[in-house]
């Protein structure tokens, strides 16, 4: 034991010993509340806070902080940033799946900081991938990203989660120190109904990489009416990556020959850029380059053929100015419900301790309009209720009638 010692003081003096990331923690204390405030003092779009008294609404939280324990300051943390009414303005910790999609997908701004909490600054978990809502204090699945344990254990959209091994389920506690465990979930399927279980596997999941791989498999032909439907969904537009995949889809893929699409944006992260909707422009030239080997490879690829894009309540950032542009400029049917509204531009900021904050850092306009707080209206309004659905899409099913008769003419 003594050698061992030894050797790694040896090795710390000559600075080779192992680099191990910190774990990123909820905060212990009220400081990382005024670290909050701070940040958001300094950096949030609107210099007048939306009309609100920003120092006074810090010195009134920072007296309820006093009173708070610990495990309840993330709560106060995002009660103090909801005074602001402002979307794309959220506290995070490693409690929350939420936190390393974002630290991910903003990975590139906290490269410097990612190497203290995470080995290599590569951001993962240990999950199964359930993006899951609460409603009613009752945790719902609204979204099952093809590939991850979730989608693959038999869960279905609308499942209410009781627990998770006995205990009440959390989308990353209840999983931590358990990869490649088997782990028990108790679920709920019809309101009031009796409960039942699932065995499930988490691994270890990276979001960007998994959020890709769930669009790639996510496209598939579905037949309705004598027709070929293409189906896709974008569940992250948070990097170039994920638009390459749907025109791989179109171009070369498995929705080359579909007689019309289902561009499907609803849930998720968004991210996009506005000329992603340059695809369903049928104006200018789409060329095919065709190498040696025989492999093709489509430059300015355009879908010439109708499309239906779907729609909802979890449509928001940069997918919602894909619906606008979309809508606006006729390219197509939107069916589903209205998007959340949620339109300013972020960034996130690592805090001391590890934990995250997004916040909303510009203003956005769209074509001269606003979208924050207002979001973007279908053309075929399709109402949802989520809680106990059991895996049906009543949106999805309209779409497909849509897309069909699009292609009737």
């Amino acid at each position: 034991m003594r050698a061992a010692a030894r050797l790694v003081a040896i090795l710390l003096l000559l600075g080779l010993a192992p680099q191990v990331a910190a774990q990123p923690t909820p905060p212990a204390s009220s400081a990382v509340l005024d670290e909050v405030w701070r940040t958001v003092n300094e950096r949030f779009y609107d210099p007048h806070f939306g009309g609100h008294d920003w120092a006074a609404i810090g010195d009134t939280y920072r007296d309820l902080a006093r009173d708070t324990a610990p495990a309840a300051l993330p709560d106060l943390i995002n009660r103090m940033l909801g005074e602001l009414g402002a979307s794309h303005t959220a506290y995070l910790t490693a409690d929350d799946a939420a936190y390393y999609d974002l630290a991910d997908i903003f990975s590139g701004a906290l490269r410097h900081e990612l190497p203290r909490f995470f080995p290599n600054g590569e951001v993962s978990y240990v999950g199964i991938g359930a993006l899951t809502q609460t409603r009613d204090g009752k945790v719902f699945v609204y979204g099952l990203p093809a590939g991850l344990p979730a989608a693959r254990s038999g869960l279905k959209t609308g499942d209410e989660v009781v627990a998770a091994d006995g205990a009440e389920f959390e989308p990353v506690k209840s999983f931590a120190g358990k990869e490649g465990q088997t782990v028990t979930l108790t679920i709920r399927r019809t309101a009031g109904g009796p409960t039942e279980t699932l065995a499930v596997t988490p691994e270890r999941i990276k979001p960007d990489e998994a959020y890709l791989a769930a669009i790639e498999a996510s496209a598939r032909i579905i037949a309705a009416e004598g027709r070929r439907i293409g189906y896709i969904r974008i569940w992250s537009y948070a990097d170039r990556a994920y638009q390459r995949a749907l025109e791989e889809a179109i171009t070369s893929g498995p929705l080359k020959d579909a007689d019309a699409l289902i561009w499907d944006l609803r849930g998720g992260w968004g991210g996009a850029q506005p000329s992603y909707l340059d695809l369903f422009d049928p104006r200018g030239p789409a060329m095919t380059v065709i190498h040696r080997s025989g492999r093709t490879e489509t430059v300015n690829a355009r879908w010439r053929r109708p499309v239906v894009l779907l729609i909802d309540g979890g449509t928001r950032r940069g997918k919602e100015i894909l619906a606008y542009g979309f809508k606006k400029y006729g390219f197509g049917p939107l069916v589903g419900t209205t998007t959340k509204g949620d339109v300013l531009a972020a960034t996130a900021f690592m805090l001391s301790d590890g934990s995250l904050l997004e916040l909303a850092v510009e203003d956005v306009r769209v074509d001269g309009e606003r979208l924050e707080g207002h979001g973007v209206a279908p053309t075929i309004e399709v109402p949802f209720e989520l809680e106990y659905s059991a895996g049906a899409d009543p949106q999805l099913e309209r779409a497909l009638a849509v897309a069909a008769q699009s292609v009737h003419g």
